[in-house]
């Protein structure tokens, strides 16, 4: 069998309940291999037979669906595949860019950046509820009127690529692009959104002093990670050039971050003086919790990398 059929095969079993695939992969197999047996014996190409046969099959979806017994049906079955595959990739991206943003917006404009956190699950619980109903309630629409959308016939060109052995999924690299560049925002927005003090005037958290170097210097290293991410999806896994970059930049960042902290210049002193509880120790608190935290994500970050790697080149 080739690579398109296992593709085929791969697509289709993917849904089917676990206990039974080995064995409906042996049999769809076998029926495979005795139709395109029975178009070769007639003179035609293999390859071609091949297509043929699996584009009547149809979709993979709908295959393992009559295998499992489910029903594709919700709305309806004539849009229920675009249905599904629509609500689902707008959920995964929509109400967490949504949530960050508003989370942002709540930390570096408003008075209260304590609500951040809290205002962005609630913003992002909102905006996955609306995008499901608005979603829902179009495709509705268009099953009941039989709107024609002009969609292609599905073939075997529309099989996703076999992804067993990719370490590195979409949705991760997203959410690691998204976490980068949102950390790159909040590094210049506290500047410009600044923190409401005590007497109502507006100070930056971290001392202004570090835009001659050190705050240019570490949003280099979050875009040159972003970079990394690119090309860790790109390569499917971990690989050792990677990992020894991963570990660069993650020293790269971590070293600064601590060193800054243990120095008292990450804050901005200003705004230490400005609240008690940060004159009080509040300040040294602060910077050893987040010096714990740096150094055992930057840690974490590159065991885990290592690990990985190790287990792909296996």
């Amino acid at each position: 069998m080739s690579s398109l059929t296992d593709r085929y095969l791969a697509a289709t079993l993917r849904t089917v309940p676990a206990p039974r695939r080995a064995e409906l992969a042996e049999e769809l197999r076998a029926s495979i291999a005795d139709m395109i047996d029975d178009r070769t014996a007639g003179g035609q190409d293999h390859a071609a037979a091949e297509r043929e046969v699996l584009t009547e099959m149809g979709r993979p979806e709908q295959l393992a669906a009559r295998y499992s017994d489910r029903t594709l049906q919700l709305i309806g079955p004539r849009y229920y595949l675009l249905w599904w595959r629509v609500l689902r990739t707008l959920l995964t991206w929509i109400p967490a860019a949504v949530g960050v943003i508003t989370g942002l917006v709540t930390a570096t404009v408003g008075d209260e950046p304590g609500r951040a956190i809290g205002a962005a699950i609630s913003v992002a619980l909102q905006t996955a509820v609306q995008v499901a109903f608005w979603v829902t309630l179009s495709f509705a629409v268009l099953e009941r009127t039989r709107a024609p959308l002009g969609l292609p016939e599905w073939t075997v060109d529309q099989l996703p690529e076999d992804t067993r052995d990719r370490q590195i999924s979409q949705p991760d690299s997203v959410a690691s692009v998204v976490f980068l560049l949102g950390t790159v925002a909040v590094l210049v927005g506290q500047h410009f959104q600044r923190w409401a003090s005590g007497d109502g005037s507006r100070l930056p958290v971290l001392d202004p002093a570090l835009w001659s170097f050190w705050l240019p210097a570490l949003i280099v290293v979050l875009l040159a990670t972003v970079g990394l991410e690119v090309a860790k999806y790109r390569a499917g896994r971990w690989t050792w050039p990677l990992v020894a970059v991963n570990a660069l930049l993650n020293l790269a960042f971590a070293g600064p971050v601590v060193w800054l902290l243990l120095t008292d210049r990450l804050l901005n002193p200003e705004l230490i003086e400005r609240f008690t509880w940060l004159r009080d120790g509040g300040a040294d608190d602060v910077a050893r919790v987040t010096v714990v935290v740096t150094v055992v994500i930057a840690i974490w970050d590159v065991i885990d990398s290592m690990v990985k790697a190790r287990r792909a080149t296996r």
